[in-house]
């Protein structure tokens, strides 16, 4: 689980509230009249104080904003509260603004809850486009982006994906289990040089912790101080101040979360004892000139602390995802299977040497990418969560935002407006993807190599511009290592009930900001009674400082 940010709003809030809203209705209307005519991005309609949150359903927002551009066009405009929104439902409109106009479209709307009030203000994702910025930026470059570190990640990953491989053979059915045990194992190692042993390692259960605990205290009321910022400074004692209290609370848990793995490695360091890692290396940087400041110090804290929170959910969703497809199309398993077969052999394992020999296994990847989208709203860090006051409807997004007003397409786009990607729907688009909802590796096969380079889901699914997820090219090697070995050593195929009939699982997935598959029971089988040997020679492969 991320950081979230929760707004709500129930109807049951203290008159202060009311008279507060009233008090903006007012600014609204007066400042209503005074507004100069401006040719705005269509949209929908809004009326005063809510202005379009009432038209959100509860789930599946991706959809809804979807439904708008067949009625609006691909760039959409709205507001929440009186917050103007921009929605850029095509790749084309997000590629215009946030990559082509990045230094514009770079930047964070105020987050008072979580960053003010929860401390979440040292991690990048939560950053406003700055100098802070640029520096962990560039941290995360030469931490996840340099050839060289990730050659330094392989041993990492081909241990971690080993570990998940005897998991799969000995309890196949906790294959979700093993796939989080897997996603976790490898990100404290690289961030921290921390190995574990479970879920309930200690420095595991922090960060749970604190991000879940992130997520409760965002509830009734919490986030409507991003929307009007003057309920920061209610007393923590007033009716109504429990948002406050929650967050204050809260910043104990992240506190710990960002210090204790933190000392851990520089205590290794003191020792002699720390193992290469991210964390290491920019302390080892910042030594080299002569010491380090106590916001640089903190700025190293958050650098690490969220790597934990944006390398493991989406990550456990995609492969979880992959099980999916395969048991659901078991004739594009087999395909996979089939060239694996012929390229690798059945007498090891695939490795990243391996990759440019495996087109087939390519398009695979690409399509379980684009089949469903991990993040519908954006990629996973800061969430905005909002819920109107009639009822209980939320708004699951990331916005970037608008720094200086901006012309596109002849419409104007006022500075400090909120740009929500809509990632499902670029996905799900039917100039690139005919018949969008089947899931068909072959469509990459029967694309030109120009067409299919413009359709890549992979420069959707990670973002965009300066925001574009640091760790894609982690993450991409790491997800098809694992799908690469769980093909060439395993069959996936539909679980059976009491009954000896076959259980066909429905391709149905949780609304949220990560969109995660609904439980479903499959079978994963060895397809050879030397499965465990080719295992256990892998292992022994390893290096020994690996």
């Amino acid at each position: 689980m991320v950081p979230v940010l929760h707004v709500v709003a129930p109807v049951s809030l203290s008159l202060f509230v009311f008279v507060l809203l009233r008090f903006a209705y007012s600014r609204w209307a007066h400042g209503a009249k005074r507004a100069p005519s401006a040719r705005l991005p269509p949209g929908p309609k809004p009326i005063p104080v809510l202005g379009n949150v009432h038209q959100l359903p509860m789930d599946y927002q991706e959809k809804t904003f979807a439904q708008w551009a067949k009625l609006y066009g691909d760039v959409v405009y709205a507001k929440l509260f009186q917050r103007p929104v921009v929605v850029l439902n095509s790749l084309r409109a997000a590629q215009d603004l946030l990559e082509k106009k990045s230094s514009k479209y770079s930047d964070r709307p105020r987050l008072i809850l979580l960053s003010e009030l929860m401390g979440w203000d040292n991690v990048i994702t939560h950053m406003g486009y700055g100098d802070r910025f640029r520096k962990h930026r560039r941290w995360m470059h030469d931490g996840f982006q340099s050839k060289g570190a990730l050659l330094g990640y392989r041993h990492v990953q081909r241990r971690e994906t080993y570990t998940l491989l005897s998991g799969l053979l000995e309890t196949p059915a906790d294959f979700v289990n093993h796939i989080q045990r897997w996603a976790v194992g490898s990100i404290m190692e690289i961030t921290y040089g921390h190995r574990i042993h479970s879920m309930d390692d200690e420095y595991v259960k922090l960060a749970r912790n604190a991000t879940v605990e992130t997520v409760l205290a965002g509830s009734p009321g919490s986030m409507l101080v991003d929307f009007f910022p003057v309920l920061k400074n209610i007393p923590t004692w007033m009716p109504g101040a429990g948002f406050k209290r929650n967050a204050y609370r809260v910043r104990d848990l992240v506190r710990a979360l960002m210090d204790a793995p933190y000392n851990m490695v520089k205590n290794a360091m003191a020792s002699g004892n720390a193992r290469p890692c991210f964390t290491t290396s920019l302390l080892e940087e910042m030594y080299a000139r002569n010491g380090m400041t106590l916001e640089e110090e903190d700025d190293i804290k958050g650098a690490a602390g969220v790597i934990y929170a944006a390398g493991t959910d989406t990550t456990v969703t995609v492969l979880t995802t992959f099980f999916l497809a395969m048991v659901l199309h078991p004739e594009a398993f087999k395909r996979a299977q089939e060239e694996l077969d012929t390229v690798v052999g059945r007498s090891r394992l695939p490795d990243f040497g391996d990759r440019d020999s495996l087109p087939y296994l390519e398009c695979l990847l690409r399509e379980v990418y684009r089949w469903h989208c991990p993040v519908p709203l954006g990629k996973p860090f800061s969430t905005l969560f909002i819920t109107s006051l009639a009822e209980d409807i939320i708004i699951e997004a990331i916005p970037h935002n608008l720094t200086e007003d901006d012309e596109y397409r002849g419409y104007r786009i006022q500075a400090d407006t909120m740009i929500i990607p809509n990632l499902w729907n670029m996905t799900q688009d039917l100039s690139l993807y005919p018949e969008p909802q089947k899931f068909l590796p072959e469509r990459w096969l029967e694309m030109s190599p120009q067409t299919a380079e413009l359709a890549n889901p992979r420069k959707v699914v990670f973002g965009f511009g300066r925001r574009v997820c640091p760790g894609r090219d982690f993450a991409d090697n790491s997800i098809w290592l694992v799908i690469a070995n769980v093909i060439s050593l395993f069959d996936i195929s539909k679980s059976i009930d009491c009954y000896g009939h076959e259980v066909t699982p429905a391709p149905e997935f949780h609304s949220g900001f990560v969109s995660h598959p609904k439980p479903f029971a499959c079978s994963i089988r060895p397809r050879s009674e030397k499965t465990s040997d080719v295992i256990a020679q892998a292992h022994l492969a390893l290096p020994v400082a690996a």
